[in-house]
C-alpha cells in the first residue's frame, strides 16, 4: 500500500480529466475512453520510469505502476462493487421477460463458461501452457459474466429497442451472481486437494455464503427501515456488507457470493416494503450509483496503468489472441444454444442477428478482473500471470474494440432486418 495517496490522486485525476474531455469533446462511451486514456498514462509512466531509472522519481513511477491492486480489490472493494451491482435489481420488472432473462443469465453463462474452459484447455495442451482443466473451467467462469455498467452506457448511446435493451441489461445485472457462483464451484475443484473434499468446500462456501448473506441482510434491514436519517441508512448498508464479508472470511465461505446475496435480498425486502407505503430512497440510490461508477472507473484506470503486467507475460500476443477468440466462440455458442430456449426472439431479429448483437455487446468489466486477481493463492505464479494477462486482454478487447463498433454492428443488423 506504499504511495496509496499518490495513486489515489493519479486515479481520480485521470477519471476527472477524461470525464471532462469526453463530455465536452469526444461523446463516446465513458468506459472506453477511460481505459484507452489509462493505457496511455501507463505507457507514459513506463517510459518515464525507464528514462529516470536511477532516480527516486523513476523508482516512484515503477512502484505506483506495480501497485498491489489485488490486495486493494479483495480486501476492501470487491464486496461493495458486488452489492452496488445487485442492490438496484427491480425483481418485479423482470416478470414480463423472466424466462428469457433467466435463459441468458443462467443457462448461457454456465454454457459459456464450460465452452471457454474446454477450448482454452485444448489450447493449453497444444501450446504447453501449465493450466489444468479445473483451472481452465475457473477461467471460463471469470470471463462469462458481462458488465452491467458498460452495457447500460452503450444502451444510452444509440438506443436499442426496448425489449432487446432490457434483455441485455437484465442479463448483465443477473449474471454477475451466476458468474461468482460458478467461480466458487470451479475454484473449489482447483483447491479441493489442498482444502478438503470438493463437495465439502461447495457446501461450506456456497451454502454458508447464502445463509450468512440472507441472515445479515434481514437483521440489518429491520434497523434500516426504521431509520429516518437517510445518511444513517447508507452507513447501515455499508456496515451490513462489511459484516457479511468479514463473517464469510472468518468461516471460510465465499464473501463475494454473500455480497451478491446481500444485494438481491436487500432489493427484495425493499420492494416488499415499498409496496406497503411510499418510501423515498433517492439519496440511497444516488450514493450507490456514484460509488458503483467510482469503483469501476478506478478499476479501469488502475487496469490501464498496470498494463505493464500484460507486456511482461510470456507469449503475450499469442495467448491474448487465443483468450479473445475463445471468449467470442464461447459467448456466441452459448447464445446460439440459448435461442432455442428463449421462445420468440424480440424486436424482429433473426436468430443469427440476435446472437451477433449479444455476442458483440457482451462486454467484460471489473468483476472479471477482480475474480482473476483472487486466484493468486490458488494457482502457481506462472499460471496466475497467464490467466491474469489473458483476462486483461479480454477486458481491453471487449471494452475498446467491441464497445467502439457495437453501434455499427447494430445498425448493420437493423439494415439487414429492414431489407431481407
Amino acid at each position: 500500500m506504499d504511495h496509496f495517496l499518490l495513486l489515489s490522486a493519479i486515479v481520480l485525476g485521470v477519471i476527472v480529466v477524461v470525464g471532462f474531455l469526453n463530455e465536452k469533446f469526444f461523446h463516446l462511451t465513458y468506459e472506453i475512453v477511460l481505459l484507452i486514456a489509462s493505457v496511455l498514462v501507463g505507457a507514459c509512466m513506463l517510459l518515464g520510469g525507464a528514462a529516470l531509472k536511477n532516480s527516486s522519481a523513476g523508482e516512484l513511477l515503477q512502484q505506483v505502476q506495480l501497485f498491489n491492486l489485488e490486495d486493494l480489490l479483495m480486501k476492501g472493494v470487491l464486496c461493495f462493487m458486488l452489492f452496488a451491482g445487485s442492490c438496484h435489481l427491480k425483481l418485479s420488472q423482470f416478470r414480463a421477460q423472466a424466462h428469457a432473462i433467466s435463459v441468458l443469465a443462467f443457462f448461457c453463462t454456465l454454457l459459456g463458461a464450460l465452452i471457454y474452459g474446454f477450448l482454452f484447455y485444448g489450447a493449453a495442451l497444444i501450446f504447453g501452457i501449465p493450466l489444468s482443466l479445473p483451472a481452465c473451467l475457473m477461467f471460463g467462469s471469470i470471463t462469462a459474466p458481462t458488465d452491467p455498467i458498460a452495457a447500460t452506457s452503450i444502451l444510452k448511446k444509440f438506443g436499442l429497442p426496448k425489449k432487446t435493451g432490457f434483455l441485455m441489461e437484465g442479463e448483465s445485472l443477473l449474471n454477475d451472481g451466476v458468474g461468482v457462483a460458478l467461480f466458487v464451484v470451479f475454484s473449489g475443484m482447483v483447491t479441493a486437494g489442498e482444502r478438503g473434499g470438493f463437495f465439502a468446500i461447495m457446501l461450506r462456501e456456497l451454502l454458508g455464503a447464502v445463509l450468512i448473506g440472507v441472515a445479515v441482510t434481514r437483521i440489518s434491514f429491520q434497523v434500516f427501515k426504521r431509520l429516518q436519517d437517510k445518511k444513517l441508512q447508507i452507513i447501515t448498508a455499508l456496515f451490513m456488507i462489511a459484516c457479511a464479508y468479514v463473517l464469510c472470511e472468518a468461516l471460510e465461505c465465499s464473501g463475494a457470493i454473500a455480497s451478491v446475496v446481500c444485494g438481491v435480498t436487500f432489493s427484495t425486502l425493499r420492494e416488499r416494503e415499498a409496496a406497503k407505503a411510499p418510501w423515498n430512497l433517492n439519496l440511497f440510490d444516488e450514493f450507490w450509483e456514484v460509488l458503483d461508477n467510482l469503483l469501476n472507473s478506478a478499476l479501469y484506470v488502475i487496469l490501464g496503468i498496470s498494463f505493464v503486467r500484460i507486456c511482461q507475460m510470456p507469449h503475450v500476443f499469442a495467448l491474448s489472441l487465443i483468450a479473445i477468440l475463445c471468449n467470442l466462440v464461447a459467448r456466441s455458442g452459448s447464445l446460439w444454444a440459448g435461442t432455442y430456449l428463449l421462445g420468440p426472439i424480440p424486436d424482429g431479429f433473426s436468430r443469427r442477428g440476435f446472437v451477433t448483437l449479444f455476442t458483440w455487446g457482451g462486454l467484460k468489466g471489473g468483476l472479471s478482473v477482480a475474480l482473476a486477481m483472487s486466484t493468486a493463492t490458488m494457482l502457481p505464479e506462472v499460471s496466475y500471470h497467464i490467466l491474469l494477462g489473458c483476462v486483461y486482454a479480454i477486458v481491453f478487447f471487449t471494452t475498446v474494440v467491441q464497445g467502439l463498433t457495437i453501434k455499427a454492428v447494430y445498425q448493420r443488423l437493423v439494415g439487414a432486418t429492414a431489407h431481407p
